[in-house]
């Protein structure tokens, strides 16, 4: 149905575009070259000779094209086209036989010459490229035509050597339309034939312009439940309709489609709705909005008439039950009908409410825009009031939630009055000799609302009004007079200086003392003074619109930048555009991971978000289980062909992503236990099936596993040993005994089941038992999936890519080349190219429209050294970034209102360009593009010059090196790196474990604050990026111990924040957070049975943001979410045991630090820190400091021995008891764990301990007890051939 829709829509697209071509098939002539001298105006000429008429294209009358005074702070030309035209195109020229250009403008354009809207391209760009010399003609097209009778050409830069000249030509033809003003108390009927209309598809379209945020502008209703209402809404339009469902009345409570922002800028604003069934497209300007509609119908009845520009209340003229439209519409068409040309020819199928008039006179509000949030601001001089004291009145808008509106000095001296927007609401102060008298008022006034502002001080109170909200007042003692000027927006460098940001938005409709202020005036420097100010023109924008936050980011924006909030998304990034996930359980294994539910993300940043899945780690390959919500086995009887038993399977993954799992994986499986019991499969007459299952894809499948799709049998025939050989399934026999036909389905292209469907269990005695297991798959085929480069003229090639807003590209490379391109792509102007540009530099270029953008990281170390190296690059509207290995991420911030669109056309280049020039040699593996895996092994079969595959031991599946350890190349043969994992030995197989004693301690000292190890392209995007969370920490470790409370880990920093992980007094754990230190630490309990058990625990933690994903061992996994995503900022140390320093630690942590650690830490883990096994392998280093006794061990074995020693009953001589019950419970506890410690890892010294108590003299071993003594070990839990006692 989606796709005829879709075919139908664009065939109902296709006659209109048609029909308008026919219309406007030449709509590119010139239109400037016939106008009138008085077309022309400008902010000023330097001469006559320079005056605005002389700016037609090629002119060379006069001076030759139009120039400003060079003192003309803002310069324009402006064109008056004499009447309503559509326009397309646009072209530039510098003044003739000069030196005189523009290099870049804005262009303006305004319906009456007062109120100008800046134009922008479908990108956001709204920067036109001009001339580099005199006489080229530049031309440039528009993205999207532009309906409008006046154009203001802006310059922004020119030749820098000299001056701004500039010579234009408009491009279009001529525009008609049918005009209705509706004045906010009126409206237009369309009445039907009949009593009811029904249709099943609809288009309406219209033009609308308003001052107002409020107002419906279409609207019908039915008495079964239909309706349809258009209205605008805090600036939007919002969109309900209804179809057939007596559950939904229009009230408050539906839901409303919205579209567009910022729709009450009295500018034109387009609108085509679009309806065929439920499936409706809503399109305001160049944003669409696709959706299925609420009810139960298809068909949209509504009763009598549709109204237009508001909702009539039945039977009562004039009044409305809504607010109504106060504005203007042009060419409103329902279902092809001109309801507006009916109206103007009095046809009785309109009927007019209230005054309705036929031209678009709507007064124009004039706005000013205050561009800098330092330097802009707008002074007034003081007007003189009749009653003394003052008022002042006018309205603003802005997105920035801190700003100065207005300040000025007061007499009496030393007082000063501020009205500033903070933490979004109105703020007002009063500066009193020394004391701040305030007043608040509003919520959220940085909405991009217009808001109106009242400000009295006539009386002997200061009244604030805010909207229609009620007034704040300050008091006042005496009447307060203002002395100087009034400065809205900000101050000038030379007048007093406050602390807070200056207004970045719009003002209008000034009055102060009741006297409208005439902004012209202070254009023409007739008034006040001003400074960063852009006249005419609200220059307002949503950055939200359309939301460039991906994957659910929720957008927040200021009046420069957009920011994207991805807590609860999965993904990270300015604008949530990577995953935090793995894609596969094959690449948790390779970062160190073990068995556990895991959140994998099977297309990266591709659409399809993270699915929750078990990753089985302790067989050779590594499984990725996918469950449903039918585990148990399922009992059928009664069921027949007529009704079947039918269950249906919902897996803990989409179809979507068990399609991309399923098709990345080596194999998958599904296993299908099935019992019977006189109920059989198949029909044994005619072998129709009675029972089957369906695919995902839809389709009936009636083979039960160990055959190919198509073949109806079971796995018995295929194993020769069914019940009865006549058969080809247990089952088949109908015998009154069980019979089991359990198979495993493995066709991965029908996997996994959806439903199953049993039919024959309606006979006497007939009955089935199945179970459905999960689906299992194994292998991830993009992760070794590689191609090796020979010759510098070789490359793969593969189709061009769509990359517009953002894209993501990443690798693994090993090579002994200098230099070469790792894979270019290429569009008009546009392009891409990653490479090695020298043996230590991995270089990012790119351009988007705004002139080539290059990142560039280097390694300290040489990267054509035979080893795999691991490359991500993307590029979003934001920011791009470049990461190499480990290395800091290179970051590039992207102009503020630059080009977002990457155009490609070319074909995607890997190991080389298409110069065939500097090409690559050494291989590339695992390449990925926006989360979709190219396979390299199958292109590079059919490429002369590249290879499938890559030699050496570090290039294939096998796990040669594990827990994040690297695999190194060698001349014959592999090593591996361990440096990066918390594991050691030759494979980084070796669990790194430590010993630990009430008094010992281990500090992890970071080298550099650890937060500040990304280095930036620019210190300027720092403060910008307060608002964008990259916290993220992983923590993991292992522990056995019998004492509680105990500190396991802590992590502090020199901004008195910590995590800290600790075992409570029943031996729970608990997992502590501190990030805003004037805030009371998130805490969180995940487990309440005790951990202190003496046995084997595995946690492991990870943060993104607000998010906290905790697991404890293999079967206990919670989410939680954080009071704040920030960052852990300037990391100071990692501590494991005792805690000697307080720092701000609260009283249960501390508790728990006091009591320190006994027992056994390993497999330690922070980020990419061992510290554990850092500090064993640098015991002199300056940035470890232990404490007491550490004893590097064995935990496994440890807990082995807790086991055994459990179950054997404590024989070892018992402590004296304490004269404390809890003090010596903990004497004991440390007792016990020592004497396990000296049978386990003191076996060497143990025998020494017999030779030595055999034949050496009593002092030696009296000096080996002695140092046993030392490192805490009081009691031996062998008996040697002479007994210890304590005289010895």
């Amino acid at each position: 149905m989606d796709v005829l829709l879709h075919l139908i829509w664009l065939h109902t697209l296709r006659v209109f575009s048609a029909a308008y071509a026919a219309t406007h098939y030449n709509c590119n002539s010139p239109l400037v070259s016939i106008l009138p001298q008085s077309s022309f105006q400008s902010s000023s000429q330097s001469s006559n000779s320079f005056a605005a008429h002389n700016a037609k294209l090629n002119r060379r009358g006069g001076a030759g094209g139009w120039s400003p005074m060079v003192t003309d702070r803002d310069p324009w030309l402006q064109v008056d086209l004499r009447d309503q035209m559509k326009v397309t195109a646009v072209a530039t020229q510098g003044c003739s036989i000069s030196s005189d250009w523009v290099s870049r403008y804005l262009l303006l354009y305004s319906d009456t010459g007062q109120v100008w809207k800046q134009y922008r391209q479908e990108d956001g760009g709204g920067t036109f490229v001009g001339n580099v010399n005199s006489d080229d003609v530049i031309p440039n097209k528009l993205s999207h035509s532009m309906r409008t009778r006046f154009l203001r050409f802006v310059p922004v830069d020119w030749n820098p050597s000299n001056w701004l000249g500039l010579r234009v030509e408009v491009y279009g033809c001529s525009y008609k339309s049918d005009v209705a003003d509706f004045d906010g108390r009126s409206s237009l009927l369309y009445r039907f034939n009949q009593k009811s209309m029904s249709t099943v598809k609809d288009v309406i379209t219209l033009r609308f312009k308003s001052r107002q945020a409020e107002g419906v502008l279409l609207h019908g209703e039915g008495q079964r439940g239909d309706y349809i209402t258009l209205e605008l809404h805090r600036g939007k339009l919002a969109f309900y309709l209804n179809l057939d469902d007596t559950r939904q009345r229009f009230s408050s409570s539906c839901v409303a489609v919205t579209v567009g922002s910022l729709l009450d800028d009295q500018h034109w604003h387009s609108v085509i709705i679009e309806r065929f069934n439920k499936q409706v497209n809503l399109t305001v300007d160049s944003h669409t909005q696709h959706f299925q509609t609420q009810g139960e119908g298809d068909s949209l009845e509504v009763d009598y008439e549709l109204s237009f520009g508001g909702i009539p209340l039945p039977g009562k003229p004039g009044t409305f039950l809504r607010k109504n439209f106060h504005g203007c519409m042009e060419n409103l068409y329902y279902n092809g009908i001109n309801i507006i040309d009916l109206a103007k020819r009095r046809k009785p199928q309109i009927y007019s409410v209230g005054k309705v008039t036929f031209s678009c006179s709507q007064p124009q509000l004039v706005a000013c825009t205050f561009l800098s949030s330092s330097s802009s601001f707008l002074s007034l001089p003081v007007a003189s009031a009749i009653m003394g004291g003052f008022s002042i009145r006018f309205q603003f808008r802005t997105w920035n939630p801190d700003g100065l509106l207005l300040s000025t000095q007061l007499s009496p001296e030393h007082q000063r009055l501020e009205l500033l927007i903070s933490n979004s609401r109105l703020l007002l102060t009063l500066h009193n000799f020394g004391q701040q008298l305030e007043a608040s008022a509003g919520h959220r006034v940085n909405d991009g609302l217009w808001h109106s502002v009242s400000l009295d001080t006539r009386s002997l109170q200061i009244t604030l009004t805010l909207d229609n909200e009620a007034a704040s007042t300050i008091e006042q003692w005496e009447q307060l007079e203002a002395r100087g000027s009034f400065y809205f927006g900000g101050c000038p460098p030379t007048g007093f200086q406050t602390p807070t940001l200056a207004f970045q938005g719009c003002i209008r409709l000034i009055a102060i003392n009741s006297q409208p202020v005439n902004l012209n005036h202070i254009q023409q420097g007739l008034l006040g003074n001003y400074n960063e100010l852009q006249f005419d023109t609200c220059n307002i924008r949503d950055r939200c619109l359309p939301n460039l936050c991906e994957h659910g980011g929720r957008c927040w924006q200021s009046w420069t930048s957009f920011s994207c909030d991805c807590s609860g998304t999965g993904y990270s990034g300015a604008t949530c555009h990577k995953s935090i996930y793995e894609s596969s359980c094959e690449a948790y294994k390779l970062i160190g991971s073990s068995s556990g539910f895991y959140s994998i993300d099977p297309d990266g940043s591709g659409p399809l978000g993270p699915a929750l899945v078990y990753c089985n780690m302790t067989e050779e390959r590594v499984w990725t289980v996918l469950t449903h919500n039918i585990t148990a086995p399922v009992r059928v009887q009664g069921s027949s062909l007529q009704k079947p038993h039918i269950m249906m399977l919902n897996y803990s993954a989409s179809a979507k992503q068990l399609r991309t799992i399923i098709t990345g994986s080596e194999q998958c499986q599904q296993e299908v236990v099935y019992n019977c019991r006189k109920s059989r499969l198949f029909n044994t007459k005619d072998g129709r099936p009675l029972s089957w299952w369906v695919d995902q894809g839809g389709e009936r499948r009636s083979y039960w596993g160990g055959f190919l799709p198509g073949v109806q049998q079971c796995s018995c025939s295929l194993e020769e040993n069914c019940i009865d050989m006549n058969y080809f399934c247990n089952c088949d026999a109908d015998i009154d005994t069980w019979a089991n036909d359990t198979g495993v389905l493995s066709y991965k292209d029908h996997l996994p089941m959806s439903h199953i469907v049993i039919g024959d269990t309606n006979r006497t005695g007939s009955e089935a038992i199945y179970r459905i297991g999960p689906l299992r798959c194994y292998g991830d085929k993009s992760i070794w999936n590689a191609a090796s480069f020979y010759q510098e003229s070789s490359s793969l090639l593969f189709p061009t890519l769509r990359a517009e807003l953002a894209f993501d590209i990443s690798f693994y490379f090993k090579t002994t080349a200098n230099s070469g391109v790792f894979l270019e792509i290429m569009g008009h102007k546009d392009f891409i190219r990653v490479e090695l540009s020298s043996p230590s530099v991995v270089t990012f270029s790119f351009d988007v429209g705004n002139g080539p953008a290059v990142l560039s990281v280097k390694s300290h170390l040489p990267l054509n050294d035979r080893q795999w190296h691991y490359v991500r690059a993307e590029r979003n509207v934001k920011e791009a970034s470049l990461q190499v290995n480990q290395l800091p991420l290179r970051f590039l911030d992207a102009p503020a209102d630059g080009h977002r669109h990457l155009r490609l056309s070319g074909q995607l280049f890997v190991g080389g360009t298409a110069s065939q020039q500097r090409g690559f040699l050494g291989c590339i593996r695992t390449l990925t593009f926006n989360g979709v895996t190219f396979d390299l092994e199958e292109r590079a079969k059919m490429v002369p010059g590249v290879s499938s595959g890559c030699p050496g031991y570090c290039s294939s599946s096998s796990s040669l090196c594990h827990n994040s350890g690297k695999c190194i190349e060698k001349s014959s043969g592999y090593t591996c790196d361990c440096s990066q994992s918390a594991f050691g030995g030759p494979t980084c197989k070796e669990v790194v474990s430590v010993s630990f004693d009430r008094e010992s301690s281990m500090t992890f000292t970071f080298q550099e604050p650890f937060s500040v190890m990304q280095n930036r392209s620019s210190q300027a995007s720092s403060a910008r990026r307060e608002s964008i969370s990259r916290a993220r920490e992983d923590v993991a470790f292992t522990f056995i111990t019998s004492q509680s409370p105990a500190l396991l880990l802590t992590v502090n920093t020199f901004s008195q924040q910590y995590v800290a992980v600790i075992l409570t007094h029943n031996g729970s754990l608990q997992i502590w957070y501190h990030l805003q230190t004037h805030r009371t630490p998130d805490v969180f309990s995940p487990i309440l049975s005790s951990l202190a058990d003496g046995q084997i625990h595995r946690i492991r933690i990870h943060r993104e943001g607000k998010d906290l994903y905790v697991q404890i061992d293999q079967d206990i996994h919670k989410k939680y979410t954080l009071s704040s995503d920030a960052e852990l900022i300037l990391i100071r140390s990692l501590t494991l045991g005792k805690v000697i320093r307080r720092d701000n630690f609260q009283e249960e942590v501390l508790l728990a630090g006091s009591k320190g650690f006994i027992g056994c830490l390993s497999s330690v883990q922070f980020n990419n820190v061992a510290p554990l096994k850092a500090a064993l392998l640098n015991r002199g280093s300056s940035l470890v400091t232990i404490r007491g006794p550490l004893m590097q061990s064995n935990c496994g074995a440890l807990a082995d021995s807790i086991t055994s020693k459990n179950l054997r009953g404590n024989t070892h001589p018992q402590p004296s008891q304490a004269k404390d019950g809890k003090e010596s419970n903990d004497a004991d506890s440390n007792n016990f764990m020592s004497r396990q410690l000296v049978t386990t890892f003191w076996q060497p010294a143990a025998t020494f301990w017999e030779e030595c108590w055999e034949h050496c003299p009593c002092n030696h071993a009296v000096f080996f007890y002695s140092m046993m003594k030392v490192c805490g070990f009081r009691y031996i839990s062998y008996r040697p051939k002479r007994q210890v006692t304590k005289k010895h």
